[in-house]
């Protein structure tokens, strides 16, 4: 049996072991067999259990002389009871509890004399203090151990010097002084030391000539200014520190391969990056630093990732960029002020550049023919820049001509950003034609349906954004996605319905839909299914009587846009479904869905061009409210009068509404 065969058939047996809690319940007591199940095996079940919330503790006495791996990070239901049984996993070589809040001193009790454990990790275990610390010493084993942003204290730092096994320790967050640092220098072996947020100060960190192995160091979020020559450190973070100088000139130089400086102070410019040896570095992060010279870049002829993000750097720098480009991969230049000029300067030198972002930078269409002359691009990042998608050719008879036909020569192409207010249908309809887009983001108010049923022509899409667009529901009913599409993104599509969006998700259930309407299973952070990813509605108020459903502070009326005829002939897009779906799939509605339905529905014909409106929606009421800065208020009945007929009235006269029942717009 070839090993493609043997993985599809042990992924078809794990599935239906997880299926459900019956399937479960029929193999749960079969003990032997998974006392002789290999811990691979063991191991992608038990987590497969996780994923469907199909574990309890009593369950995980079957896997505890097989399982190795135990990664329970986040889930907030493990506590001592769990303890108990992982405590007696005789294999158990990892176990991850970051973030598992029941997670206190006594649970921790329950490791006490493993030997077979190499890793722990209880990061985010606010909890365990001190006394937990004494509990995990015993465990001489520990090779790895994290235990940053929990409540242990100095004391207990020192406490960790018995674990002279230690390879990796993460200390980040704790209150880590000069002296808790020096106690710990028996720890030779040690090779990652993460000390982020820590009291350490220049001569504290001294003692770290201590570790002849370490090659991580993170002294991020510290008051350091200056490192001792650390010969054999290779990853350096001093994010949000005020360095003088990275290293010191002292003996044989640091081969640094990764740097990270974002938002760190340099008082010293010309002498940060003078002592150690540029010929290896790969990874340089200074963005959002203080950074006005770039003139040391010429220096960094093997760097492949250059982060200078929020950084100073403008247009004149650019050469010094294109200087080191031959390795680049990947380049980040997001929210800085260079212009389409300085990304002009970088063609022909960047022949492996793989990721580049410019969103939110003053580049326009002239950009886009510049980006078409990098030949490996795969991810372009052009998100909240000046691009309209078009660009003026002058001449007798001036003609506008689409710039992004200019990416077609990408070839690889695989995500594109382009949320750009300015962009119109006639501006996407180039991308239609690529065969390896599989992410495309777009964002305008000026995209209908035009866009989203000519996007369904690509072939590889995978996730689809198209927010803040005049979408109608027949446009969606209409819409054919293509097979790839797993996710579809409408946030901000403000004439959508509930009711369109729940045809779409029953005619294709595979896709993941998000909109304000509508809540995927992978918003939630109480499981996270293997299965493909369903859509559901939002869960309306448990019960109604508790009061009105408020409307958001932060709902902006999109029809200020419109004219009054504009609105009536968006009605009447809107109120097309196609035919006749199954209502079964309608459920309560929330405050947005009320309040775009009545938008849409009964207060179109009341609005005046210019002018606002603002609601108060109840389940069965509409109440008056004040003036406010979204506009003006509109007079309602009480709920007791109701309308029988219609008069003739003016253009402009005000109508006074009917009370609008929520079982009307469902």
């Amino acid at each position: 049996m070839d090993l493609e065969t043997e993985s599809r058939l042990v992924r078809l047996c794990i599935e239906a072991a997880c299926e459900s809690r019956e399937s479960v319940e029929k193999w749960r007591k079969q003990r032997r067999t998974l006392e002789s199940m290999p811990s691979p095996l063991a191991d992608a079940l038990l987590r497969r259990l996780f994923l469907g919330r199909l574990v309890f503790p009593s369950l995980l006495e079957v896997f505890k002389r097989s399982v190795e791996v135990v990664d329970l990070k986040g889930e907030n239901n493990v506590d001592a009871e769990w303890m108990a049984y992982l405590g007696a996993f005789r294999y158990l070589r990892s176990l991850n509890l970051a973030d598992c809040h029941r997670i206190n001193n006594s649970a921790l009790w329950s490791l006490v004399g493993m030997t077979s454990l190499k890793e722990v990790d209880i990061s985010g275990c606010s909890k365990v203090t001190d006394a937990g610390i004494r509990y995990l010493v015993s465990i001489s084993t520990l090779q790895i151990l994290r235990v940053s942003e929990t409540g242990v204290t100095a004391d207990g730092i020192k406490l960790l010097s018995s674990l002279t096994n230690l390879s990796v320790l993460d200390l980040g967050g704790l209150p880590v002084t000069d002296t808790a640092l020096s106690s710990l220098q028996v720890l030779t072996k040690l090779e990652y030391v993460d000390l982020w947020g820590s009291n350490i100060s220049n001569k504290g960190v001294t003692v770290l000539r201590k570790f002849p192995k370490l090659s991580f160091l993170s002294l991020a979020w510290t008051s350091v200014t200056r490192l001792p020559n650390l010969s054999s450190l290779e990853c350096l973070n001093l994010s949000n520190c005020t360095i003088n100088d990275v290293l010191e000139d002292n003996g044989k130089k640091a081969c640094l391969t990764k740097l990270i400086c974002s938002g760190a102070t340099f008082s010293n410019e010309a002498k940060a990056f003078l002592y150690f040896d540029t010929c290896f570095l790969s990874f340089l992060d200074l963005s959002n630093s203080s950074l006005n010279g770039f003139y040391f870049l010429h220096h960094l002829k093997a760097l492949e990732y250059l982060d200078l993000s929020s950084s100073m750097i403008v247009d004149d720098s650019i050469e010094a960029v294109a200087s080191i480009g031959a390795n680049l991969r990947n380049l980040n230049l997001s929210k800085t002020r260079v212009t389409s000029a300085g990304v002009a300067i970088l063609v022909g030198h960047v022949p492996k550049l793989e990721n580049l972002s410019l969103s939110h930078t003053p580049i326009d269409d002239l950009t886009i023919s510049y980006i078409g002359t990098m030949p490996l691009l795969k991810h372009v990042d052009l998100n909240n820049t000046i691009i309209k998608g078009f660009i003026h050719q002058g001449g007798a008879e001036p003609n506008l001509i689409p710039s992004l036909t200019a990416l077609h020569s990408l070839k690889g192409l695989e995500s594109l950003n382009l949320e750009c207010a300015n962009i119109n249908d006639a501006a996407v309809d180039p991308l239609s034609s690529f065969k390896e887009l599989r992410l495309l983001s777009l964002k305008s108010p000026s995209l209908t349906d035009f866009s989203l049923h000519h996007l369904s022509s690509l072939p590889s899409i995978r996730n689809l954004r198209i927010c803040d667009a005049v979408l109608t529901n027949s446009g969606l009913f209409s819409f054919r996605p293509p097979a790839t599409l797993e996710m579809l993104d409408l946030r901000g599509c403000w004439l959508l319905t509930e009711d369109a969006l729940l045809s779409f998700c029953k005619r294709y259930p595979l896709i993941e839909v998000r909109h304000e309407h509508v809540v995927s299973t992978s918003d939630q952070t109480a499981c996270h299914r293997p299965t493909p990813p369903r859509t559901f509605l939002r869960p309306s108020q448990v019960n109604q009587k508790q009061g009105k459903l408020p409307v958001s502070q932060y709902f902006i009326d999109q029809r200020l846009k419109y004219t009054r005829e504009e609105l009536l002939a968006l009605q009447f897009q809107s109120s097309y479904l196609g035919p006749s779906f199954d209502k079964s799939l309608a459920k309560p509605k929330i405050e947005n869905a009320v309040y775009c339905r009545a938008v849409q529905t009964s207060c179109i014909d009341n609005y005046l061009p210019g002018k606002d409106l603002c609601f108060d929606f109840a389940p069965s009421k509409i109440l008056k409210r004040k003036r406010t800065t979204f506009g003006l208020p509109i007079r309602m009945p009480s709920t007791s009068s109701k309308r029988k007929g219609s008069t003739p009235r003016t253009m402009g006269e005000r109508r006074v509404l009917s009370p609008v029942p929520t079982r009307n717009l469902i």
